[in-house]
């Protein structure tokens, strides 16, 4: 009974900590055990962006319904991501040493160099799934919607795990790293990748995107600051969805 109870409650944290999507009542919080869930929070937010989209669809012109995919997903995240993008950018891009590009990272007001990232993120999510949605069929442009974001958010386990936390008891994904990330907490990123099995050359296009972007975006982080903090962690969410996105759309495959 108690296993149940704190398989809900790892849930039910996860929806709360990285989407705005009602996740019912309760005063119990679980840092540590909703990481696992994060790939199904980004599982849900696909379902939710699939059917958004086949409305749209019936409703307006592609380029419209690519826009209206990306303001839904700001939506549903409100903007909590990108927030951590902007300040990311802001702070890695500044030329600064470590210690002050983590203060700048730290400061709620959003630079140029963030605006810069935001805009080019967004753009290229834009294109990628307007791009996707011309080269794919119904199904298959469907299927990438819903495990696209699953990705995403599951990029975020790898960053837990394999990189130091940046601040000392302070920050957004503090908790985060209380312990080290059991490699067993990987388990919900099978369900992407087992759906990513029905799309052909692009779910192995798709799968060696992903790797490709946490691996460089993990490589630069070490490089550039030798840590991680939650602002890098939102970062890594965009940057690899935008990605995504645009290797979905890629006309070879």
């Amino acid at each position: 009974m108690e296993e149940k109870k704190g398989f809900w409650v790892d849930l039910r944290s996860a929806i709360m900590f990285i989407t705005i999507l009602p996740a019912g009542r309760g005063n119990t919080f679980s840092p540590t055990g909703m990481i696992r869930f994060f790939p199904v929070v980004g599982l849900v937010a696909g379902l939710l962006l699939a059917v958004v989209d086949t409305v749209a669809s019936l409703l307006w012109p592609l380029p419209v319904v690519a826009l209206v995919d990306v303001l839904l997903l700001v939506a549903i995240t409100g903007a909590f991501h990108l927030d951590g993008l902007g300040d990311a950018a802001d702070g890695l891009f500044s030329h600064r040493s470590r210690e002050r590009a983590l203060e700048i990272m730290k400061d709620s007001r959003t630079g140029m160099m963030g605006l810069v990232a935001i805009f080019c993120i967004l753009s290229l999510k834009i294109a990628g799934i307007y791009a996707a949605k011309t080269v794919c069929t119904g199904g298959t442009f469907l299927l990438l919607l819903i495990i696209v974001p699953a990705y995403a958010r599951g990029g975020m386990l790898f960053g837990i795990r394999y990189l130091q936390y940046g601040r000392k008891n302070t920050g957004t994904g503090h908790d985060l790293f209380e312990k080290r990330l059991p490699l067993k907490d990987f388990i919900w990123m099978g369900i992407p990748l087992f759906c990513s099995l029905f799309l052909g050359m692009r779910g192995l296009f798709l799968n060696l995107f992903f790797a490709g972007t946490v691996f460089l975006m993990l490589w630069f982080y070490q490089k550039k600051m030798g840590c991680i903090t939650g602002d890098m962690l939102g970062a890594m969410t965009e940057v690899t969805e935008a990605m995504l996105f645009l290797g979905a759309g890629m006309s070879i495959c």
